[in-house]
């Protein structure tokens, strides 16, 4: 339908890095989708005078990546070099940073003539010594993880809230089939500037607004780590589960990187069908490596050898991958890893079958049986269109 690949891209973008007691792993895959619009941007010390300052920051891009690339570039900047940021008014600064960019950029040739109409969700988080200062504009995700539980996360802006819906309503908007006028399935973004062009109206009471909702949450001992990630991991994902899943995976490997390619993965195999973009923060309490859950994961995964080898040898010349995943769906399977499931071995499934079945392996990959366009978006493209 134009919108998706025959299979997913699943090449990884991979970054980390460490400062003032936090270290990072960003993780990136285009899947699915034609083009990789995601952007992010990640760095500890900002000095200037704010060496002890932290920021991180994604960026989900819709019709184009244009406005995305260009946040990560400078929304930062954007921030830090207002007033009310340097007199120490984080929020305001934070706010102020939003809208000024969101303004400028329309001074951006492409944009400006509309040959570009490319927006961007944007979720950041500036972490200082004593808090955390959280940013959402969209529907990409900020969650803080304490005692392998959720403790804050900010709230999706989508056109049916009733505040959202009361505000495009307000701007001559409608709703329908839950996006701004049946189209943009977020109600605040940057960029879009067709949703933004009614002169009589304030710059946060158009159709989408640029105003991002901002908390702030005091740092704690327990704090274990922030995960700041798109909507295609949240579309398969609940905040309670990615919690669990990077908690369990932290006792395995002290590697954010692969942590953070497992969880998108893991959200692939899930069924999620979008640009995936996920930063993982890890605080001085975060989980690290045992022998006790290494050894766990080892014993699962051995457990899994064992019986996809005993499958393969009851199919005999009748083998299919996709039964296997079937049927080892259907059992109980001690000790998959919380929040992941079974989902979070499919890589490791996968292996095994190639090894032990190498002319089949091209069977392995994730193809039209499940390609997102056999369903319902399918039989109604128009209202799907690449704006998600």
């Amino acid at each position: 339908m134009g919108a998706f690949l025959e299979k997913p891209m699943t090449a990884k973008h991979n970054e980390h890095g460490e400062g003032n007691g936090l270290r990072y792993g960003v993780g990136s895959m285009q899947g699915w989708r034609c083009e990789m619009e995601d952007a992010h941007y990640a760095k500890t010390g900002l000095g200037e005078g704010l060496d002890d300052w932290n920021y991180f920051a994604v960026f989900d891009g819709h019709a184009g990546h244009k406005v995305a690339d260009h946040c990560a570039k400078n929304l930062l900047q954007s921030i830090v070099r207002t007033q009310e940021f340097s007199n120490n008014d984080i929020t305001k600064g934070i706010h102020a940073g939003f809208l000024k960019l969101d303004e400028s950029m329309r001074d951006i040739p492409e944009l400006a003539s509309g040959a570009d109409k490319s927006g961007t969700t944007a979720v950041c988080a500036f972490i200082s010594s004593q808090n955390i200062y959280v940013a959402n504009c969209g529907d990409s995700r900020a969650i803080l993880c304490r005692n392998c539980a959720p403790i804050f996360s900010t709230q999706d802006h989508k056109p049916i809230l009733p505040g959202e819906k009361q505000r495009i309503q307000n701007a001559g908007g409608s709703v329908m089939i839950q996006r701004v006028n049946g189209s943009l399935a977020v109600s605040r973004a940057l960029g879009d500037y067709d949703f933004k062009n009614a002169k009589e109206l304030g710059q946060c009471e158009q159709l989408v607004s640029p105003e991002p909702e901002i908390f702030c949450q005091d740092r704690d001992p327990a704090d274990e780590f922030l995960v700041l990630a798109c909507d295609g991991v949240w579309d398969v994902m609940s905040n309670a589960n990615l919690c669990q899943y990077v908690h369990s995976r932290m006792q395995i490997s002290e590697s954010l990187e692969d942590i953070a390619n497992q969880v998108i993965d893991t959200c692939l195999h899930k069924g999620s069908r979008d640009n995936m973009s996920i930063i993982i923060i890890a605080f001085p309490g975060a989980p690290v490596p045992n022998e006790e859950a290494i050894k766990k994961d080892e014993k699962l995964e051995a457990a899994l050898h064992k019986r996809v080898e005993q499958m393969i040898a009851e199919m005999g010349t009748n083998v299919e991958y996709a039964m296997i995943l079937k049927r080892l769906s259907e059992e109980h399977i001690p000790d998959l890893p919380p929040g992941g499931g079974l989902e979070a071995k499919c890589s490791y499934v996968s292996k095994v079958f190639k090894e032990l079945c190498p002319k089949l392996a091209d069977t392995c990959e994730i193809d039209a049986v499940n390609h997102p366009n056999n369903d319902a978006e399918a039989l109604i493209p128009e209202f799907f269109e690449e704006l998600n």
